[in-house]
């Protein structure tokens, strides 16, 4: 039995940049301080959780929507502005 685990694979990541209001971003920083992980790690198991509760998104990316566009080699890298 090895003495050190190997570490998980890590997923291939996508750098996002966002803009949150003042009060989204505290409670964002608030809760990954809860669950005792990153911002990212609860940004991305937020929408995994919406995409799976969502059953009109389901039904649409189900439908004519399935076209997933090939990242480049470095991870493509896009803005979102929230507000």
């Amino acid at each position: 039995m090895a003495v050190l685990k190997a570490l998980p694979k890590q997923p291939k990541t996508t750098v996002v940049q966002l803009r949150l209001d003042d009060e989204a971003k505290m409670k964002l920083a608030k809760y990954a301080e809860f669950l005792d992980c990153s911002p990212s790690y609860v940004v991305t198991e937020a929408l995994k959780l919406v995409y799976r509760k969502d059953k009109d998104f389901q039904s649409w990316l189900s439908g004519q929507h399935t076209k997933n566009p090939q990242p480049n080699s470095k991870g493509d890298v896009f803005q979102l502005e929230l507000k």
